[in-house]
């Protein structure tokens, strides 16, 4: 690999990044609806399943850490206009912090599952909505679960039983980027989903 190849490609790379933050942002204008529990539903967390699955665990941890900078420096990126070092410290902030592990985990299982046998746009979109459950909800619902016991002050039931309103709509986002990774794979057969070898 030549040294103009190499930067070719790491300038490649920090777009994708760059792009994948922007994706979230953009997820962020679709309005929220409130709980009574203080962690509203929101969009954003499809954001955070493509990012691992399109982008693999490394790039999908730095789109999401490149985005949780630009929130904690205050540009309301969150749902409803949300931003500022305050979101870390209400009840949502383990759903929020999950994010970069939450791709990244997504990013690895997609890796595993897509480098095993053909890479059909079937088997793809399989493996991503696997991925997306993992690492989308289990991942992401853990840190949340946590977050609510520390700074809601839940027990740990009541936090687990206030965490599954979530899981329907979850499982619709991790449909919906299954269908995106079939669309993609169909397009640009080319692609290195979860940052897999080709």
């Amino acid at each position: 690999m030549t040294a103009e190849h190499r930067s070719e490609t790491r300038a490649q790379r920090i777009a994708l990044v760059a792009l994948f933050a922007a994706l979230m942002a953009a997820f962020g204008l679709i309005p929220k609806i409130d709980l009574p529990l203080g962690v509203p539903i929101t969009a954003q967390t499809m954001g955070v399943m493509l990012a691992g699955c399109m982008l693999g665990a490394a790039m999908g941890f730095q789109a999401l850490l490149l985005f949780l900078a630009a929130v904690a420096l205050g540009l309301p990126l969150l749902s409803g206009g949300r931003g500022g070092m305050g979101v870390f410290f209400l009840p949502s902030a383990g759903y929020l912090l999950s994010y970069p592990l939450a791709a990244a985990v997504a990013g690895l299982v997609m890796r595993n599952l897509a480098g095993k046998g053909p890479s059909s746009p079937m088997r793809l979109a399989a493996c991503a909505f696997v991925a997306s459950v993992l690492g989308g909800i289990v991942v992401v619902h853990v840190f949340g679960v946590l977050g609510l016991m520390l700074l809601a002050k839940l027990s740990l039931v009541q936090a687990a039983v206030g965490t599954l309103v979530f899981v329907p709509g979850d499982l619709v986002k991790c449909v919906l980027v299954a269908l995106i990774v079939h669309t993609v794979a169909r397009g640009l057969p080319d692609w290195r989903f979860g940052g897999r070898r080709l």
